[in-house]
């Protein structure tokens, strides 16, 4: 079996306490989520001085999800890594941004199109009209690029990588994902079985794609496209979330095909693509041994010192 490396690895000289409340898994989730959170309330108190709240105009509203959604979990996570882990931050890094963030735009749009398509085939997606006036850009500051920046810091950048680094790979990619998915059920229309394929279909493609690669911009470009086309583009509920499109459209067929309110999410076809796209990935991951294992009966120690 090859040698697996980590982005972060416990200084071999740390101190026991050091080693418990810096660098184990457990704790650094715990500092990242109390940073996080200043973080938030401090962006909210900031956009509600220059009245950027929910009477300004649509133009500052997307700005300011975008400020919300993405500058407290990117500053968290600039935090954790500079300071706690003390490393290169290669997973951002401002040479991967624009190259890998492209192909992220590039995957995403085909990945979408393509369930789109298909819902067509099926009879289930249907255009009846063009919308020239669609507010376009603030839905790509605040479901495209603020939702997929925020939040693959959070669940890729963060959760994924140190529990997999705790747990392996395995546990990283439930975890990740059932916290993603259910992460969306508070939102309209959401149901058990939404989340359920948000988890599958988002959270283990995403932390797929991020084991494989260890590039955040990557996932941040397929996340954003992804919301994107939904929305904008075809004109699908984003999550449930109300959708201003290009194309005026409707869905129609019972709610497991067309994904009902929700959106095309919690659609069948999406689950099955997306489900296939991961399974061939899991299946170059195990080809080339990259998978990192962590014995079960072993799980509470590793928790808190990485396999």
């Amino acid at each position: 079996m090859q040698e697996i490396s980590t982005a972060f690895a416990t200084p071999a000289a740390a101190p026991a306490w050091k080693r418990w409340l810096l660098f184990s898994p457990l704790a650094r989730i715990a500092i990242f989520i109390a940073l996080f959170m200043a973080g938030v309330m401090l962006a909210e108190h900031g956009l509600h001085a220059v009245g950027w709240g929910k009477g300004a105009p649509a133009l500052q509203r997307g700005l300011a999800q975008f400020i919300g959604r993405s500058l407290p979990p990117l500053i968290a996570y600039l935090v954790l890594v500079k300071l706690i882990e003390r490393r290169p931050m290669t997973e951002l890094a401002p040479r991967k941004l624009l190259p890998h963030g492209l192909l992220g735009v590039f995957l995403g749009t085909v990945l979408f199109s393509t369930i789109v398509g298909i819902l067509g085939l099926l009879g289930s997606y249907h255009i009846t009209g063009f919308n020239p006036h669609a507010a376009w850009l603030p839905a790509l500051l605040m479901v495209g690029l603020g939702a997929g920046i925020g939040e693959e810091i959070m669940f890729r950048g963060a959760l994924f990588r140190i529990v997999e680094e705790g747990l392996g790979t395995w546990a990283a990619l439930i975890v990740s994902a059932l916290v993603f998915g259910f992460m969306h059920a508070s939102n309209p229309g959401a149901t058990v079985w939404s989340s359920m394929a948000i988890a599958i279909e988002a959270g283990l493609l995403f932390g797929m794609i991020y084991h494989l690669t260890r590039s955040l911009p990557l996932c941040m470009g397929l996340h954003a496209a992804w919301n994107f086309c939904q929305g904008t583009v075809y004109g699908i509920p984003v999550s449930g979330l109300p959708a201003d499109g290009w194309l005026v459209s409707t869905r129609s067929g019972p709610d497991w095909l067309s994904g009902g309110v929700f959106g095309a999410e919690a659609s069948v076809v999406a689950l099955s693509l997306c489900s296939a796209c991961t399974l061939a990935l899991l299946i170059v991951a195990m080809r080339h041994d990259s998978i990192m294992p962590c014995a079960p009966w072993q799980r509470f120690r590793h928790w808190f010192r990485r396999c």
